[in-house]
This record gives structure tokens, C-alpha cells and sequence, in this order.
């Protein structure tokens, strides 16, 4: 695609959309993205306290 299709692409996706609702597609893709990348640092924050955490020896009955 040259950058002439882009350009017809992105009129045409504005003349849908309008530009009021092209702002809140952008502002949920952002809210996403950064709940994205919160949730991802979440997991390697989890991984190292639990490879920390004492293992209880097993108890027998």
C-alpha cells in the first residue's frame, strides 16, 4: 500500500466515524492498551514472590 491509500483510507474512516466518535475509539484503545500493559506487569510481579514464598514440607497423617 503506498501512502496515497492510507490517506484515502483514513478520509474514508473519517467520514464514517465522524471525528467525535474516532476521539472515543482512541480513548477506549488507549484505556485498553494501558490496562494491558498494567495486567502484564501484574504477572512478572507475581512470578518472583512466589518463587520466594518457603515451601511448607508435607505433612503426613
Amino acid at each position: 500500500m503506498s501512502t496515497w491509500h492510507l490517506i484515502i483510507l483514513l478520509v474514508i474512516i473519517l467520514l464514517v466515524f465522524g471525528p467525535g466518535r474516532l476521539e472515543g475509539i482512541g480513548v477506549s484503545l488507549g484505556k485498553a492498551i494501558r490496562g494491558f500493559k498494567k495486567g502484564m506487569e501484574g504477572l512478572d510481579d507475581e512470578k518472583p514472590a512466589e518463587a520466594n514464598k518457603p515451601k511448607e514440607p508435607p505433612t503426613s497423617v
